[in-house]
């Protein structure tokens, strides 16, 4: 059973002064739970380690892609094959961030895999700087968390020049490298969250600054914002599957610029194996035995409930729970029926006195950094709520 502890909620006003306006879903409730769940220190040791065991078994399956050319087993476009070879040879393309959505660990459940948002993952806003927000409004800034995002991306900005595991060294390598933030205008949430990854850069000592995507300029020889001033890296939070089907010229030219060494593109092109959801049947075939993965093929499995969903897709859009005799149980629409689909076992997730469900939320940069929960039914969709925790 889900615990959770009652708290005053932030207001509106102040929320949108610090740049959250995407607080109220379009039925009218709150995007943002007024409760936060309990977790034990326990719980949350086992989400750590979970977390980065899971990020190890990405990496020997990502290997084993590339080894094996499976690129079209995970929906992975072909103009993108060779940015993803060469981004996961070379140590300089740094993986930034990502978040891994997990079933259980609460009340004794094992924890499950789900799905893991390696390239352009939401809800950083919420988990890094509200739910230490909504603490300190409610008077309890001595309370603890599981979360040190901020901190922990800013550290892997540092690696993006160090290559090393300490950051302490950063400044010896440091040559005034500058980095160019993108995002799509016209979406708060996401410009919020582009802002807030360029000040991590910031903090962390780079020279940043921030271009709509329209209005950055590409050649074979750069990236360069609307002033003609250059980059030695550029972060888009745009999925690179996006760019392939939708970019396809841009494709071809963030190719020749990261093949010519011109830029470095975050997170890097390689991220897109670890983004498709085919990566999931990869896995289970490489680690059958593996306390954290379910059941999952290429092909519809046989006698069990599952759940069927696209290879790419997000907030749980085209996605059915299927019964054990083939009959759907729930399904939703979206834009993402056309992908490749993926068969996974169906796991319940904990619920708390009400019935309702929560799947954590956990980032990694560079290793397991932040816990959060998202709170719905069945299918976890864009109108799931936000929730904090707390450390009991």
């Amino acid at each position: 059973m889900v615990t959770t502890l009652q708290l005053k909620p932030i207001d509106d006003a102040t929320l949108e002064e610090i740049g959250f306006s995407w607080h109220t879903d379009s039925d009218g409730t709150k995007y943002v739970s007024d409760a936060v769940v309990e977790v034990t220190q326990a719980e949350a040791d086992t989400y750590y380690e979970a977390t980065n065991a899971i990020y190890d078994m990405y990496v020997e399956a990502a290997e084993y892609v590339i080894a094996n050319n499976l690129f079209f087993d995970l929906g992975i476009p072909f103009n993108l094959i060779e940015m993803i070879k060469k981004s996961w040879e070379n140590d300089v393309h740094w993986h930034i961030y990502g978040r891994f959505d997990l079933a259980g660990g609460i009340d004794g459940q094992d924890i499950k895999l789900i799905e893991f948002n390696a390239d352009t993952p939401t809800a950083l806003f919420e988990t890094a700087l509200l739910q230490w927000g909504i603490l300190k409004s409610n008077d309890m800034d001595d309370e603890k968390q599981f979360n040190n995002v901020y901190e922990a991306i800013s550290d892997n900005f540092k690696r993006l020049v160090t290559l090393f595991d300490d950051t302490s060294s950063f400044d010896e390598h440091y040559d005034g490298w500058k980095i160019l933030f993108s995002c799509v205008a016209g979406n708060d949430e996401e410009e919020a969250t582009t802002r807030l990854l360029q000040q991590m850069a910031t903090d962390a000592g780079f020279v940043t600054h921030f271009e709509y995507l329209n209005n950055v300029q590409f050649d074979d020889t750069g990236v360069y914002d609307a002033e003609g001033n250059q980059y030695e890296y550029w972060f888009k939070l745009y999925p690179w599957e996006d760019i392939a089907v939708d970019e396809p010229e841009l494709a071809t030219t963030l190719s020749n610029i990261m093949l010519n060494q011109k830029a470095i593109i975050l997170n890097p092109a390689y991220t897109l194996l670890f983004q498709s959801k085919g990566m999931l049947a990869i896995l289970y075939e490489l680690f059958p035995d593996s306390p954290y993965l379910l059941q999952t093929s290429f092909e519809p499995l046989n006698g069990i409930k599952q759940v069927e969903k696209p290879v790419f897709g997000r907030e749980g859009a085209n996605t059915k729970i299927i019964n054990a005799d083939k009959s759907v149980a729930s399904q939703t629409d979206g834009p993402y029926d056309n992908y490749k689909k993926v068969y996974q076992e169906y796991v319940e997730f904990p619920k708390d006195i009400h019935g309702a469900k929560y799947q954590a939320g956990l980032f990694f940069a560079y290793e397991a950094c932040g816990l959060s929960f998202r709170k719905g039914g069945d299918i976890l969709d864009n109108m799931s709520k936000f929730v904090g925790h707390i450390i009991i």
